[in-house]
């Protein structure tokens, strides 16, 4: 039968979870038990997953599975976020228009119903990339952000807000996206920086009463068409100092940053003294009836600049502040497009941030501009279409956060972060500088703000449920809550009768996104629920989430509830390309996960996405990485597994647990390294180190395969049913099996593969394994990874010395502190030697030269290094050894007592003739390489074994089945093969051995530099 592809296997089960409901058992099995939470953020479904997206849904898998099978109740409601601009910007772009004016024209409502109708655009792509992901979730029953059901709860909670008298309407100074034509919360914000190099202008503000000049810096050139006044700090000391015939105010401390050391200081004076001061401005497009006076702000420091500062009101918050607080003139020059308006003759309809050059251009031609100069710096750009944002004022609504600042930070603080330099350090600066959040976005599909104003007295009223706005309206509520149906509601005012309408606003997504531990039940309205899935033990996303996902969680559950929303968060690190750069289409460095799944199989993606880094570090990633994750364990594992089951399948093996056959010591060492693992990888996984605890599992599957498979072969091999092939039988499924159920939560479909083979049971429907401490035995672990590094030294003595394994060596000498002779049978066998001695040093073949390292010696001695360089020439065996084991020694020179170290010293070994040394730590051996005619000769015959082998395998034979031979060779060949005939038959299954003249169609092997022929025939 043709063999099962990767491919397939995951289809196949992917098709037996869904038939057999494993996914809805393991949950129905634990619904008794104790909750573990765990919350669901929510993607949008108009946008393609890409491999953040593979690491964020397989870390969040791997803790629900992980805790599933450690018996918890863990339910994962999967959800969508279907509101906001992402949406809108998808929509223009297919109907080909853009802008609030065009989609206007257009019409609102077929705009809303083609968003609708855009949300799931790929929501068929998202569930199956899930479902081949192996990412157990139901999204059957998901949340849906533009429910009805869902903005009731969040109806429910601004109403909350709004009683509690923290939700209010200014106009104030926000970041504004012109492209968008909407304004941004500051957690928006901090999601879009970019360094990006732009213009600063250093510009003359001549006073009004003489011929001084103010010289007033600016980073945003494009505001001083909108200049209203200049700001000085009252207290600082300015200085007019005189530069090429004129005089400038500055501050003192920059006068000569700022004019040069030609300047020369005329007089100082504090900043206070400059109050009310006229200056004419650089542009006079607009009449200003209050401004252009200099004015005293606390803000303005001398740690760049000039100390003055230039104010326009409609761009700034601490420049709208100050000219509200000293009665001047507000004024706007730009439009909402983020264009100059028609007063600004010069550049009118022009985008603002493109027109800096002009601006200077214009300074200069005026003689205005007294210096420019590029600057790098961090920008704000809107986190949804990459547009430059501006400072706007503009009339929005905002909550309070400020007020709230002391109960955030608190309810962080019973917060545990992954990692946890977070939680004081981005999140928690973050939370320290918080400010009231813009709520309220002037745009058409979202969540409608639920505040109805009334026209005549101004009361407002927040419906916090759809039966407390029908008592309000007018008319019955639409099926439909969005706009435009909603904006049609009219309510009457419970204070004056008037009327009441809804302020057209829609709220920001992200406040439908942090409502959804409540929305997502339905709650106040619906309890049961919600009262079991609240606070979550666990919120996953990626560290763009800091200032996203995780605030609006803390800050809606504040707001609402008091506490804090999660117990953990873990915040995962970008996936970056293999060159450490962000992956993009654009750049076209960017990886799909579903191609990786479809060539790959989605447990090398995961596997690759959890061992390779932690999850919160940024993760260089790429293909080759995939390719290694299945290679090293996934295919160990499987080869493994298909060893196991050849030979269980040969001796028809059935595991009965309680026969257990006759255990031996490499059956002890193999469990014992089982049961150290499971504890290790309970406790990295308790504490959410996904990446140590694949690093334990690897290890152990590395032991498994490359040392006790290997080690145990002939007892597999061996003819019969003895209780020691019992034993070894046993002892692999058992750890085959545990493997599984350890590997379940991160590799789901190869641990279900086989264990399905193993016992005829889904392996998640099984509890994680615990560790069995009368298993465990630390010394015999230590034991055996010793007598491993033997064999690697040795190894590595023979590939130095290009002696291939096959080549038998008389003798190895080990030097160690520990004798472990009981282990020489295995030592024997790796590296094929015929005799091992132990000593407690190697002094009877190594001598030892010790000579001085002048670099750090020199350092260490001073004036005693040359009383040391004689000591160390002259050194005696004795002292030689105590500084070789113990790695110093203590010495009396020039009446000085002085220590001397490994590092003082350079070493030169000479070994004895016909040996080679390697060593680790303080851990030699010594291989005696000379070799012998009776050593080659054996040599020959076991390469002849692994040649017969090889031809067996091409034959096709069966590995269980004895076969004859027949050889032609000459008699000095015959007389080698007949001298280890013994070794043959125990290495091949082989009845009858036929030495013959000369043979037809045979294998032709060289043995012994002379060629023979072999021909294999099945018994």
């Amino acid at each position: 039968m043709e063999k099962e592809t990767l491919q397939q296997r995951e289809k196949r089960i992917l098709s037996y979870w869904q038939t057999e409901n494993v996914f809805e058992k393991s949950i129905e099995n634990r619904k008794n038990r104790d909750s573990f939470v765990f919350y669901e953020g929510p993607p949008t479904a108009n946008g393609l997953p890409h491999v953040g997206h593979a690491l964020g849904r397989t870390v969040k898998d791997v803790v629900a599975r992980y805790k599933t099978m450690q018996g918890f109740l863990v339910e994962r409601k999967a959800g969508w976020d279907t509101h906001g601009l992402p949406v809108e910007l998808g929509v223009e772009k297919q109907l080909g228009i853009s802008g609030k004016q065009e989609i206007e024209k257009y019409g609102i409502e077929p705009f809303i119903q083609k968003c609708k109708e855009s949300v799931f655009t790929y929501e068929k792509i998202w569930r199956s990339f899930t479902e081949q992901l192996g990412y157990w979730v139901d999204m059957d029953h998901p949340y849906v952000t533009l429910d009805n059901s869902y903005i009731e709860s969040v109806w429910h909670i601004l109403s909350k807000v709004h009683k509690d008298r923290l939700l209010y309407k200014g106009h104030r100074v926000s970041p504004y996206c012109p492209s968008c034509q909407t304004s941004l919360s500051s957690h928006e914000v901090a999601q879009g920086y970019k360094d990006v190099k732009d213009l600063s202008a250093t510009v003359k503000f001549r006073r009004v009463d003489s011929n001084e000049i103010f010289l007033g810096w600016t980073t945003t050139p494009w505001t001083l068409p909108a200049n209203v006044a200049l700001a000085m700090h009252p207290d600082l000391t300015y200085v007019k100092a005189q530069l090429d015939g004129e005089v400038f105010i500055v501050a003192k401390s920059l006068v000569f940053t700022v004019l040069g050391e030609n300047a020369t200081i005329l007089s100082e004076h504090q900043g206070a003294e400059f109050a009310q001061v006229a200056y004419k401005p650089p542009f006079d497009y607009i009449a200003v009836e209050h401004g252009h006076v200099v004015v005293m702000a606390e803000y303005v420091t001398e740690t760049s600049g000039t100390g003055i500062v230039h104010i326009a009101p409609a761009h700034g918050e601490d420049d709208y502040q100050t000219v509200k607080e000293h009665g001047l003139s507000f004024i706007n020059v730009v439009d909402l497009r983020g264009c100059y308006t028609n007063e600004i003759t010069d550049l009118a309809g022009r985008f603002v941030k493109d027109c800096d050059v002009d601006v200077i251009k214009l300074l200069a031609a005026s003689n205005l501009l007294f210096h420019k100069e590029k600057y790098e710096h961090s920008y704000p750009h809107c986190w949804r279409c990459d547009s430059p944002l501006l400072y706007y004022a503009t009339d929005s609504w905002f909550i309070q956060m400020s007020a709230l600042k002391e109960q955030l930070l608190a309810n962080n603080n019973t917060v545990t972060w992954y990692p946890d330099h977070i939680k004081e350090g981005r999140f928690g600066k973050f939370l320290e500088n918080v400010v009231d959040w813009n709520i309220s976005r002037n745009r058409y599909w979202g969540t409608p703000l639920n505040v109805w104003v009334c026209t005549d007295c101004g009361h407002e009223e927040a419906p916090e449920s759809i039966a407390a706005l029908s008592l309000l309206a007018q008319q019955p509520l639409p099926d439909d809550l969005h706009k435009p149906y909603i904006d049609d509601v009219v309510c009457t005012c419970p204070q004056c009768h008037a009327t009441m309408r809804r302020t057209p606003e829609v709220i920001d997504v992200w406040f439908d996104s942090g409502s959804m531990p409540f929305a997502q039940h339905h709650y106040p309205f619906e309890q049961e629920a919600f009262q079991k899935q609240f606070p979550a033990d666990v919120v996953i996303e990626g560290i763009d989430q800091t200032r996203g996902f995780f605030y609006s969680l803390l800050a809606v559950s504040t707001l609402y509830k008091g506490q804090a929303p999660y117990k953990n968060v873990l915040s995962l690190g970008h996936v970056l390309d293999e060159h450490g750069q962000k992956m993009s289409k654009s750049k076209g460095n960017a990886l799909d996960p579903i191609d990786l799944i479809n060539s790959y199989g989605a447990d090398a993606l995961r596997w690759a996405l959890l061992v390779d880094s932690s999850p919160w570090n940024p993760k260089r990633f790429s293909t080759k990485i995939v390719q290694e994750a299945k290679s090293k364990l996934l295919d160990t594992l499987e080869n493994t597994f298909s060893f196991y089951q050849l030979y269980a399948g040969i001796d028809q093996f059935t595991f009965d647990a309680a026969q257990q056959g006759t255990p031996i010591l490499l059956d002890k060492w193999v469990l014992a390294r089982l049961h150290t693992t499971i504890a290790k990888v309970t406790t990295h996984m308790d504490d959410y180190q996904f990446t140590q605890g694949c690093r334990e599992i690897a290890k152990l599957m590395d032991d498994v395969s490359n040392w006790y498979v290997r080690r145990s072969r002939q007892r597999f091999w061996a003819s019969g049913f003895s209780e020691d092939k019992r034993a070894a039988f046993n002892t692999l499924h058992t750890v085959l099996s545990e493997v599984c159920k350890l590997l379940a939560p991160f590799t789901p479909f190869i641990a279900e593969h086989i264990y399905m083979q193993l016992h005829n049971e889904s392996v998640h429907l099984q509890d994680y394994p615990t560790a069995d401490a009368a298993c465990i035995n630390v010394k015999l672990e230590e034991e055996m990874t010793t007598i491993v590094k033997i064999v690697e030294l040795g190894r590595s003595i023979r590939n130095a010395k290009n002696l291939k394994v096959k080549q038998p060596l008389a003798e190895l000498i080990i030097a160690s502190a520990q004798n472990l002779s009981n282990y020489n049978r295995i030592i024997q066998e790796e590296l094929n030697i015929k005799q091992i001695q132990w000593l407690p040093s190697t002094e009877a073949f190594v001598e030892t030269h010790f000579k001085l390292n002048f670099k750090t010696a020199g350092a260490a001695f001073g004036k005693h290094v040359n009383a040391v360089k004689s000591y160390v020439e002259t050194m005696a065996t004795e002292d030689k050894n105590t500084l070789l084991c113990e790695g110093q020694l203590t010495v009396q020179l020039d009446e000085q007592s002085l220590t001397l170290e490994h590092a003082h010293l350079l070493t030169e070994s000479t070994v004895k003739d016909g040996y080679e040394l390697a060593e680790d730590g303080k851990l030699q051996v010594l291989l005696y390489t000379h070799l012998t005619d009776s050593l080659i000769a054996e040599g020959h015959v076991r390469d002849f074994i692994r040649f017969v082998q090889d031809q067996r395998k091409q034959l096709n034979y069966p590995i269980e089945k004895y076969i004859d031979m027949q050889i032609a060779c000459s008699s000095q060949q015959q007389m080698i093969l007949q001298q280890f005939e013994a070794l043959l038959r125990a290495n091949i299954l082989v009845q009858d051995i036929q030495f013959v003249a000369s043979l037809n169609n045979a294998f032709c092997y060289t043995f012994a530099q002379e060629e023979l022929q072999v021909s294999l025939s099945l018994n």
